[in-house]
C-alpha cells in the first residue's frame, strides 16, 4: 500500500528527484486564444496542475469556470500556461519560454503546492513568487491591478494526502500561503482565500477528482465564485 502511495504521488506531482535537482520539465505554451472580440477582457492563467485541472475535463477547470461566470465582463476563454508538478522555477522557465504578450486584461496565478510537496525552502519560494508577481504584472500590459492571485490548496485533507501527514501538510501550506499572502500586499495585488474551501471539502468524495488527490469540477467552482466578485472590481476600475 505504502508503495502505491509513492507511485501516485510520483504521477500526480512529478516529483522524483531531490528538491535541489527539480526534474527538468518542458515548458508549455499558452493554449492560442483566437482574436478577442471588441471590448473582451483577454485572460491568462498560470499555475499548475490545479489550474489545468488535473483528472477533470477542461470545462471544470476552475479559470475556465470563471471565464464562464464572468461572461458580463465578456472574459476570453483562457490562455493558460501550467502543467502538473511545476513549482515557481518551473513555471518561470515556462513563461520565460513561451513569452506570451504583455496585452492581458487579467491575469490569474495559482502555485506553490509543489514547492511545499518537494519540501523546498520558503525564501526561495519568496523570491521566485515575487518575480512571478512582476511577471504577471508585466503580463498585464504593467497594471498590478489587473492580476489576482490564489491561496494554494491544502491537499492533506484529499483522500490521498489523509493517508499522509495532513497536519504536517496543513502547517506547511499555511507558511507558503502566509508568504504568498505578504508579498501580494506588498505588491499592491488582490489575494483570494481558497484554502478553507479545500479544507471543507474533507470526507466529500464529489468535491475530489477521481485520483483521489486533486479536485473536481464542483469544487473547482467554488473557487470561481469566490474569485469572481474580486475580478469584477478588478475590471472596474
Amino acid at each position: 500500500m505504502r508503495l502505491l502511495l509513492l507511485l501516485s504521488f510520483f504521477l500526480y506531482f512529478g516529483c522524483t528527484q531531490p528538491a535541489s535537482e527539480p526534474a527538468p520539465r518542458a515548458a508549455a505554451p499558452p493554449a492560442p486564444t483566437p482574436a478577442a472580440p471588441p471590448g473582451s477582457v483577454r485572460y491568462l492563467a498560470l499555475g499548475d496542475s490545479y489550474t489545468i485541472g488535473q483528472s477533470v475535463p477542461e470545462a471544470d477547470r476552475w479559470c475556465v469556470q470563471l471565464a464562464q461566470l464572468g461572461r458580463a465582463e465578456v472574459l476570453t476563454t483562457p490562455a493558460v500556461i501550467a502543467q502538473t508538478g511545476w513549482t515557481t522555477a518551473d513555471l518561470l522557465r515556462a513563461i520565460r519560454a513561451a513569452n506570451p504578450p504583455a496585452t492581458y486584461g487579467l491575469v490569474s496565478l495559482l502555485i506553490g503546492v509543489n514547492n511545499q510537496y518537494q519540501g523546498l525552502p520558503l525564501p526561495g519560494y519568496r523570491t521566485e513568487f515575487r518575480e512571478l508577481l512582476q511577471t504577471a504584472v508585466r503580463l498585464a500590459g504593467g497594471r498590478a491591478g489587473r492580476v489576482v492571485v490564489l491561496s494554494i490548496p491544502d491537499w492533506g485533507q484529499s483522500p490521498t494526502g489523509r493517508s499522509s501527514n495532513p497536519a504536517q501538510i496543513a502547517r506547511e501550506i499555511d507558511q507558503f500561503n502566509g508568504v504568498a499572502r505578504d508579498e501580494c500586499l506588498r505588491a499592491g495585488i488582490a489575494f483570494v482565500e481558497i484554502t478553507d474551501l479545500t479544507r471543507a471539502a474533507s470526507g466529500d468524495a464529489t468535491q475530489f477528482a477521481s485520483d483521489g488527490l486533486h479536485y473536481s469540477g464542483r469544487q473547482m467552482q467554488q473557487w470561481a465564485t469566490r474569485t469572481l466578485p474580486v475580478v469584477r472590481q478588478l475590471l472596474a476600475k
